[in-house]
Order: C-alpha cells, then structure tokens, then sequence
C-alpha cells in the first residue's frame, strides 16, 4: 500500500508518517509551500524529517497564490478549512496520478480550529480519495514523546508559521453547504 503524507513541518505530520510506516505502507511526503508569505522553513524542516525517516518520495507544491486568493475573496473565519479543502484537493490530484492509495495527515481532534468535528468533516467531503488520520485521538504530549523516540522532534521543532494570512478568530463549525458557496467565490479550482 502507498500512502501520500501531507507533511507540513510540525510535529505531528511526521510522527503520523512513522506510524503508517510501522504498518508497512509505503509513505510519499507532499509538502505546501506559502512562500514568499512565509520563508523557505517549513519546507527545508518537512524535507529534513522525511529523509530522517526514510519516506519514500518528497514533493513540494506551492500554493501561495491559491491561499492568497482564499484570504481575499472568502469568509475569513473560514479560512483554514478552505485552505484544507485545497491542500486535499491538490494531494488527491497527485495521489490519483502517481497510484497512491490513500492520504494520511497528522490531523488530531480538537487540536486547532480545523480540526473540530464538523470542520473536518468539511474538509474530508472535499475529496473521494480515503484520509487516514493514525493520530486523531492522541494528546499532544504522546505526540511529541513520539517525535522525540523517531528522532523529528529536533528538526521540527521552532515556530509553527502554518499560516500567516489566517484569522485570529477562525470558525470552529462549519458545513459542506457554507463552505462550497464561499469556494465558488473563487478563480482557482478547488
């Protein structure tokens, strides 16, 4: 089985990554790159735990000009869900031609503002291809003890800068309805 990890530089990404791995599935990393939003970072820390831990394959997209779009056009509360919308929609498309099975995140409930239920509920409906997500229940300081015993934490460690366009207040529910009438908002297509 061949699995497309979206790989972000934290430390959840990676550690999710190593579990699908400890399953035998075969893991390619697809990183989002923000820049000129924000520097080169992220980018350099996914690549650097990728190779750490052996995933198979490492590609990275830049999305700057989708996000940007997002952050102007739609409700900005909503924001991060549609931006997650598009990073699976675009991993969808790469999986699709490179014969992956699934994406795997290192999504984790109720950690963040898109991770509530209803939000990842949106953002999974994006998408037909599975999701898997080996660390939605798990609290965040197993999550760094595992880092920690695979060797990531180190290099993930540092500022998160997941996003700078985002709001300070995001939406904590949201729907299919609401979210795909704000998508139409848009030129690009996700």
């Amino acid at each position: 089985m061949k699995g497309l990890l979206l790989i972000s530089g934290g430390y959840d990404s990676p550690v999710a990554g190593y579990l699908m791995q400890q399953k035998g599935v075969e893991v390619h990393a697809l990183h989002f790159s923000y820049e000129p939003f924000t520097d080169n970072g992220p980018e350099i820390k996914s690549k650097t735990a990728s190779d750490l831990l052996g995933f198979k394959s490492f590609t990275a997209i830049n999305i700057s000009k989708e996000i940007e779009e997002i952050a102007k056009k739609c409700s900005h509360k909503l924001y991060y869900v549609l931006s997650k919308r598009l990073m699976m929609k675009k991993a969808e498309e790469l999986a699709k031609k490179l014969k992956y099975d699934f994406l795997i995140t290192g999504e984790n409930l109720a950690q963040v503002s898109s991770q509530t239920l209803s939000n990842l509920q949106s953002i999974t409906e994006a998408v037909k291809i599975q999701i898997i997500r080996p660390l939605l229940t798990y609290e965040k300081i197993e999550i760094l003890n595992l880092a920690k015993q695979i060797g990531t934490y180190e290099t993930c460690s540092g500022p998160e800068v997941c996003d700078c366009l985002g709001p300070k207040h995001p939406a904590t529910h949201s729907n299919t309805e609401e979210v795909s009438e704000e998508e139409r908002k848009l030129n690009i297509i996700i």
